[in-house]
């Protein structure tokens, strides 16, 4: 594992302006139209008083991206690009970026790919992310980590018994905020929930949610309870609203991860939010119960066939319009 230090020598200045965050957020509201976002790669604070900052107006956020020592084969300002693309996907999902300010070290190890990533806010949002030193363009491009630890800043910090849906959701946001930005394919995006929600089903000695804190109940039993949250808003509303506006919802209330909340708090936000109390009562059902999920029975109305790597879809089925609605790219919906 690389120092934590930070190398002045190899200090990236990387500017982004308002354009970037607000042609994904100006269709949401007027008031972002005007949104900017600096990005800046930096060496440490006795370095950067050398290279006076320009500050971004109030409604745009700030991400303050820096580099522990020890070399990557990419440059730095190709990996400030990548942070910056992910976080404008994650601000598109919710209509605006979740913090004001975000704080992202990034670290090396040997090897390649994305290695490892963590979110806190115990001193302000921050996030980790470790790189492979010979980390690719495309191995980038394909990550899944980074847009996981982003979609942790959007929800509030919750007592311990209830981390299944800090995981879970992420897990979920992730995928669907990726498909709907064109960075994933619907297939593959069906791909990936019929390998892993399975995984998330309750097993023998399962006391529900709060209280089987197993890796498959945490991330993929949060995730499933996400899936089924999204498709039950979307009928009892007749599809005018989805788990998306819920959240959008929650954030726009002040809830992520730099305040701690109750969680029927965050869950009463969101249902006032979609006009239906679609989350309270599933995790009045879900929370103290193991909940046996039919996938295969949810996955025939979603119109949703998966054999190995082929995915056939069913625009016939029942709730395929629904289906398309939950990935629909972010001009469609």
């Amino acid at each position: 594992m690389a120092s934590d230090s930070i190398s002045p020598m190899r200090c990236v200045r990387a500017w982004m302006l308002a354009a970037a965050v607000a042609s994904v957020l100006a269709h949401h509201a007027a008031a972002q139209a005007n949104a900017t976002a600096l990005v800046t790669a930096r060496a440490p604070s006795e370095f950067f008083d050398l290279f006076p900052s320009p500050r971004p107006l109030p409604a745009g956020p700030t991400l303050d991206i820096s580099f522990a020592s020890g070399a990557l084969e990419l440059s730095e300002p190709v990996i400030a690009d990548w942070i910056t693309a992910s976080a404008r996907t994650i601000a598109a999902f919710y209509g605006r970026f979740p913090v004001d300010r975000l704080e992202v070290r990034v670290l090396s190890a040997e090897g390649s790919g994305v290695r490892s990533g963590s979110a806190n806010a115990d001193a302000g949002a921050a996030l980790k992310i470790t790189l492979g030193r010979a980390v690719t363009r495309g191995q980038l491009s394909q990550d899944w980590i980074l847009l996981h630890e982003l979609a942790h800043l959007a929800f509030p910090e919750v007592d311990r018994q209830h981390h299944w849906i800090e995981e879970g959701l992420a897990t979920y946001v992730e995928a669907i905020a990726s498909t709907k930005a064109g960075r994933r394919t619907e297939a593959d995006l069906w791909r990936w929930f019929d390998w892993g929600m399975p995984k998330g089903l309750p097993q023998s000695g399962d006391r529900g949610l709060d209280h089987t804190p197993t890796w498959g109940r945490t991330y993929w039993g949060g995730a499933m309870f996400c899936l089924l949250a999204d498709v039950e808003i979307r009928e009892r509303t007749q599809g005018r609203r989805g788990l998306q506006d819920a959240l959008r919802a929650i954030v726009a209330a002040g809830g992520n991860m730099e305040v701690h909340w109750p969680l029927d708090r965050a869950l009463s936000i969101g249902d006032a939010a979609v006009g239906v109390p679609v989350l309270t009562e599933l995790y009045g059902k879900m929370k103290a119960t193991p909940v046996d999920v039919d996938l295969a029975s949810l996955w025939q109305r979603l119109g949703v066939a998966v054999n190995g790597n082929q995915v056939v879809f069913n625009d016939d089925a029942p709730l395929a319009a629904i289906r398309r609605a939950i990935t629909a790219r972010e001009s469609e919906s």
